[in-house]
This record gives structure tokens, sequence and C-alpha cells, in this order.
């Protein structure tokens, strides 16, 4: 009778948690962004019987219920303490490093070399169609590799980059990652974020400029602090109190005469937008977070034009190319689905344009996509 009474009791506590919860998804409103992720959250699904027999909907109601649960946040919190607990130095995805740094994860898996070679055939045709540069960038789990647990695997960059140069020619590729490497005992990565820091973004500068044979502009003594606080993408995975990062700029990329246009419409006379600096995504304080399409008039009058085929790493990077060009176009392909070489051309002065590809390795291989 004992253990009858113990099971009824169980059951009833269980029944209780579920319906409570339940009761309380139901009542909460969906949401639409996470500030906490920076990310769009799922949204509910639209049943339909063709979906449902697809495996479609079960797997998009399985997205928007993770995404919309309630109290979500304390939950990860919850999960990543049990997980230390148990001594786990990968979490959701991210390596648990030395000296404070949350490292993303990229197995070898996710890039299979029939990607590696779709990646490659797109980038070759953009590069002859338009004599373009290509500066693809290591993530952090290849340069800091000392931070990384002993244990822990991750895709091999060094290769994507060697075939792409293969492919489009060395010449084309610039080597970002030698530079960083040289580095790799500065603070060039976010230890909290997936993004590289602005000094990270500097040497990048100083990889392109020597490339291309040009005077290099700035000085990492001239950064200045933005903000103090960041705590980015990857902390949102594991929502633990952790060291926040800091946000640096070069004041001088946003001197008079600037005029900074997003998506067509939107004027700025900056290229660093400070309201981001008081949110949860204090990098979008460069060059507005993401758009399809920001064009920026420099004031340079010296005839160079540059069209920037990027990810947000470009974001930090592309204010330190303003003392060198007179326009600079900037085209995210992650939100533009029209043909992109007829857009470059409607834009291309009668003098011919720079073109430059710009992504983190693990982007380029994710989101490298394009119409011809």
């Amino acid at each position: 009778m004992n253990e009858k009474r113990s099971a009824i009791i169980t059951i009833t506590i269980l029944s209780a948690i579920i319906l409570i919860f339940t009761a309380a998804d139901l009542i909460q409103k969906d949401r639409l962004y996470s500030e906490k992720e920076n990310r769009l959250l799922a949204a509910k699904p639209e049943f339909t019987w063709e979906a449902f027999a697809k495996g479609d909907y079960t797997e998009a109601y399985e997205a928007y219920a993770t995404d919309q649960f309630v109290g979500r946040d304390r939950w990860i919190r919850i999960h990543t303490w049990l997980e230390l607990c148990l001594q786990k130095e990968e979490i959701g995805g991210v390596y648990l490093g030395a000296d404070g740094y949350l490292i993303e994860q990229h197995l070898p898996e996710e890039f299979p070399e029939e990607l590696v070679e779709e990646k490659a055939a797109l980038l070759e045709k953009l590069v002859k169609r338009w004599n373009a540069q290509v500066m693809l960038v290591p993530t952090a789990d290849n340069i800091l590799t000392d931070k990384l647990p002993a244990w822990a695997i991750y895709y091999d960059q060094k290769a994507l980059l060697d075939r792409v140069a293969e492919v489009v020619g060395s010449k084309k590729c610039i080597d970002v990652y030698s530079m960083l490497s040289r580095h790799a005992k500065e603070e060039i990565y976010y230890r909290t974020d997936h993004h590289w820091t602005s000094l990270g973004a500097y040497y990048g500068y100083q990889a392109w400029a020597e490339a291309k044979g040009l005077d290099i502009v700035w000085n990492p003594e001239d950064l200045e602090l933005a903000a103090e606080g960041f705590l980015g993408t990857l902390y949102s995975k594991v929502n633990i109190p952790m060291r926040s990062d800091v946000i640096q700029f070069f004041p001088g990329a946003s001197d008079p005469p600037l005029t900074v246009t997003y998506d067509l419409r939107e004027k700025k006379n900056t290229c660093y937008e400070k309201d981001y600096l008081e949110t949860k995504n204090k990098y979008g304080f460069f060059l507005d977070d993401n758009h399809a399409f920001v064009e920026i008039d420099t004031g340079c009058h010296n005839g160079k034009t540059l069209f920037v085929i990027k990810d947000s790493y470009a974001n930090c990077f592309v204010p330190m190319l303003i003392p060198h060009y007179e326009k600079i176009y900037m085209m995210d392909l992650r939100y533009y689905n029209g043909r992109l070489f007829r857009f470059m051309e409607d834009y291309e002065p009668e003098g011919g344009m720079e073109v430059l590809v710009l992504y983190n390795c693990a982007h380029f291989l994710e989101d490298f996509s394009y119409l011809e």
C-alpha cells in the first residue's frame, strides 16, 4: 500500500508540474526576439496535413516549443550548472576554455568535403567575374588552441583556406590566419562572443593593407573604449556569471564628412550607433548591426570604390577602410534574395570597383550563397 501511495503521489506531483507549465506557456505571449541571444525566436508553425506527414510540422513545433518555453533563460542557467557539476567542458556547442574564454565549437562532420567544394566553386565564379579578393577569417577555436580543453575537437580551417587558395588562386587570398596566429596571445577574440575584437580586426586590416601594398593608417594604441559589460552570444548559450568583455573602436573612422545609408533609406552621419551600447547587443554599435545593403560615402574624393560581400565580422573591420575609398558598399547575402551580379553592376562606376569577400570561415561554409 505504501508503494502504491508513493506512486500516486509521484504521478500527481508530475502531472501538476506539467499542468502548471502548460498553463504558463498558454498564458505567456510568444516572444519575437531574444535580446540575450541576439536572434529571432521560432514562431508557432501553421498546421497542415502535408507538413505533418513529412515531419516538417513536428520539427518546426519542437523548435517553437524550445524557444518559447516559459522561464527558458532560467532553465538554461540551471542546465549549465548541472553540466558544470558533472565537470563537463563543452555545453551547448560551446567549449569552456581557459582564462574565462567561451569558444564556439565547430566539428569536422559539420563541414563535409562536398560542402567545401560547393562553396569554393561559388567563390571562384565571383572572383573571376569581379577580380575579387578573398578574406576568410579563422574562428577562435583555430587560433586560441591553447585555451581549448585538451580533448577538444575542431574543424581544421587552415585546410579550408588552402583549398580555397587552390581554387581561386593564392594571390586573391589575404592571409589573415598567419597574422592572427602571430598575435594569439593578445585580446583578438571576445571571451563571451563569437566575433573578433576590434584589435583582432585591426590585425586583419594590417594583413589586408600589406597584401595591397597600402600604408597602414591606424595604430592599435588609438583604440578607445566604447563600452564595458559586453556579454555576447556565447555567454547566452551557457548563461552563468562570467567576466564581461569591452567594446573598443577607432573614433577617427567616423570623422565628418561621412554619410552611411542603410538599406537604401535610412541615412546617418556616423558608422557607430551608440544606442546599442545600452543594450545586450553591444556589437551592434558597429554599423548599426546587420543590414542587407549599406552604402558609405566617405568624403575622401579619391575616385576609389569598394564592394564588400560579408558577414558580421566585417562590421568592426570596414570602418578602418574608410580613409582608403570614396565609396564603400556592403552586401550581407543572408538578407538579400535577388541576383547579386546584376545588383553589383548597377553600382559599378565607369572606372570599375574593387570587390572583397569577407567572412569568418564557419559562416562562409554555412551562409555563402547567391544567385548570379
